[in-house]
């Protein structure tokens, strides 16, 4: 993922949502075509480690994910190691 935005290259994938203030989810997101953008400063943002800033191109929106909440990437299923 990253490599590819380094790139330039979009890429799809989805995740599990969680909203760590309400202690929620709403379910699977789908990014269809996505892109890595830079990391946050630690102390800006809580849990910046596991959070991974990206922009939804179709959408034109900066978001974030939960790293371990990952379920794929161009369509292949991903494993937490």
């Amino acid at each position: 993922m990253r490599e590819l935005s380094r790139e330039g290259k979009t890429f799809s994938f989805s995740f599990m949502s969680y909203s760590e203030e309400k202690q929620t989810t709403d379910g699977i997101v789908e990014v269809r075509n996505g892109r890595l953008t830079t990391k946050s400063a630690r102390s800006e943002i809580q849990n910046a480690d596991l959070l991974q800033p990206y922009t939804d191109l179709d959408l034109l929106v900066p978001r974030r994910f939960y790293i371990p909440t990952l379920m794929t990437f161009n369509g292949q299923k991903t494993t937490l190691l």
